[in-house]
């Protein structure tokens, strides 16, 4: 299986008898090396999360499935470096965009390309558990809602496998910025995916997770280091975001300073549903 840090932008890559994988040209400190675009099957396929509405990204699509069927464009949820490209791929192909429901805020996070795109209309929403199906491959919708409201990851059932779209993602932690962004239901969408029984996951940043119960106990594990150390810097009276964060997170790249600042208030708000912390405006305190 090839590296995504060896893959070229639009070109496609096979990764198993079932999926192939396109790479978008958009990367950036938040989306890695960019967003993976898959197709699922032979003859008659799916396309997972078609990217940002690129016009050499589609037409990549368009050569990896050239002889063939679209018949299902799936979107795992509507950050826009996911969604815009369902639009001119239906355009192209004719196939259904079916997946998350529609969602478009008002984003007051960091992540320029994380806003959310206000142009996707799908033509059917899956509910948890619903599914969709052609020659040799089924996938089904897994409702994981956390990084934002609408996210659903797919169950690949013939390889037991998951495309866990921006919830579990093989090169860096999950931003969850609110108000959309909640780290309690992050939190318990992967307790859900812990359950499971699938043996790989596709994230659409990075590389192929070969171990993913083990890699999601990492993510809790490392939530709750997070969440422990918000409270002992609130115990030592550091009850700003800002302050919290240079404490943190300080070996980071500091363009990530202010999306972590968004996962560091979603933990906050988090603490406070559980009467762990208070807040007073914008200073932070332990709940009395």
């Amino acid at each position: 299986m090839s590296s995504v840090t060896e893959q070229a932008p639009d070109h496609v890559q096979p990764l198993s008898p079932l999926v192939r994988r396109v790479l978008a040209a958009n990367p950036s400190p938040f989306t890695f090396t960019g967003t993976q675009t898959y197709v699922v099957g032979k003859g008659e396929v799916a396309v997972i999360d078609p990217g940002p509405d690129l016009s050499a990204h589609i037409d990549a699509i368009l050569a990896a499935t050239a002889g063939e069927r679209v018949t299902a464009i799936l979107c795992t949820h509507t950050h826009r470096d996911h969604s815009p490209g369902a639009a001119p791929l239906k355009a192209a192909t004719g196939a259904e965009v079916i997946g998350c429901a529609p969602l478009s805020l008002d984003d007051d996070g960091p992540r320029a390309d994380a806003a959310f795109d206000t142009g996707y209309a799908p033509d059917r929403v899956l509910a948890d558990g619903e599914r969709v199906s052609g020659p040799g491959w089924t996938l089904e919708a897994v409702a994981t809602p956390g990084h934002t409201s609408n996210h659903l990851c797919f169950a690949l059932a013939e390889e037991r496998a998951l495309f866990s779209g921006d919830h579990v993602m093989g090169w860096s932690t999950t931003v969850v910025s609110p108000p959309d962004g909640d780290m309690a239901a992050y939190m318990a969408s992967l307790d859900r995916l812990m359950a499971r029984a699938d043996h790989l996951y596709y994230p659409a940043h990075g590389e192929p997770i070969a171990e993913p119960q083990r890699w999601v106990r990492g993510l809790i594990g490392h939530r709750r280091q997070r969440e422990g150390q918000i409270l002992r810097l609130l115990g030592e009276d550091v009850g700003l975001i800002p302050e919290m964060v240079a404490r943190m997170y300080s070996g980071i790249d500091p363009r990530l300073h202010p999306a972590a600042g968004r996962s560091v208030l979603a933990h906050l708000i988090d603490l406070e549903a559980r009467a762990r912390v208070a807040r007073d405006n914008d200073r932070w305190r332990l709940a009395a």
